[in-house]
């Protein structure tokens, strides 16, 4: 019986190694590797057209695809998957995408599906309206109408707030974020709630900026980073190491810059975001910690 018990425990601890090490394999052995990526996600992913994908995550992702080109030995065919708030999560669990390098927050009901590698961005969820609508702050959603992107927790967050109790707004939902921002662009919404650099992309590359700014109190304070498959301890470690590796180096303040500071393709609109205080402590002090950690702040 102990005999038994003990073949059976070493049997399942080597196939836990083997599902840990199962994207890098599975990399290996086919020389490809897919990328999930968003068509409207601020300047972390976006689309310049056809199946060209940049942004500031786009590009942290490629930089682990460089290391794990080193790590499994061979030149990696890169494809890029496009994904919506709904369908992200899961198509990294079915493994159609290895790296998921769009805007998904960390929050512990996510990391019970999958993995978060560690933070690399910090968001502030804010509202985005028309410069003429007179709206300041949650307190002044009485009877408006609020959008947001299916999929998404910004309105959960919006109705936590202290200020929306027993507040009665109209929800319309989006099927991507540029879809969200046409619905008050074309007035079918007052306001947008979303992570503020997303609107402040968003606004940057409109047709008429100026229309448009950012109100009311940070709803709150979400970590942004690279989703994987959970378990897969080899390809989390790596992507991690990478991570940390443009840390030390300064790549990543480089690519912070160029990204939110400088003007973007195609049309050279600059979002002009700094980066924020929380993001410099989690660049720091690396963690993987999620949204309700922010939270206790």
């Amino acid at each position: 019986m102990k005999k038994s018990l003990l073949i059976l425990v070493t049997a399942l601890a080597a196939t836990g190694l083997a599902q840990a090490e199962d994207t890098l394999k599975k990399v290996k052995d086919s020389g490809a590797i897919t990328l999930g990526v968003r068509e409207s996600s601020g300047v972390l992913s976006y689309t310049l057209g056809g199946a060209k994908y940049v942004g500031y995550h786009v590009a942290i992702c490629e930089k682990a695809v460089e290391d794990i080109e080193k790590a499994v030995g061979r030149k990696v065919k890169v494809s890029y998957q496009p994904v919506t708030s709904q369908n992200r999560i899961p198509l990294v669990q079915n493994g159609t995408v290895d790296l998921e390098c769009g805007s998904t927050t960390n929050n512990a009901t996510r990391q019970k599906d999958v993995a978060f590698a560690n933070t690399t961005f910090v968001e502030e969820v804010r509202m985005a309206v028309k410069a003429s609508s007179g709206i300041k702050s949650v307190a002044d959603l009485q009877g408006k109408t609020v959008a947001t992107t299916t999929g998404t927790t910004s309105v959960q967050t919006l109705r936590k707030n202290k200020r929306a109790e027993n507040m009665e707004f109209k929800e319309v939902f989006g099927k991507d974020h540029s879809d969200s921002f046409l619905l008050v662009d074309s007035g079918r919404a007052d306001v947008f709630v979303m992570d503020g650099s997303l609107l402040a992309g968003l606004i940057a590359r409109s047709k008429n900026p100026a229309d448009f700014k950012i109100v009311g109190e940070v709803l709150s304070v979400e970590p942004i980073a690279i989703m994987m498959r959970k378990d897969d301890e080899a390809l989390l470690k790596l992507v991690n190491a990478t991570i940390a590796s443009m840390v030390k180096s300064g790549e990543i303040n480089a690519l912070y810059d160029k990204w939110f500071m400088q003007p973007t393709p195609p049309t050279g609109a600059k979002v002009g975001l700094a980066m924020s205080e929380n993001l410099k402590a989690a660049l720091k002090s690396p963690n993987n910690k999620p949204m309700e950690d922010y939270a206790k702040k």
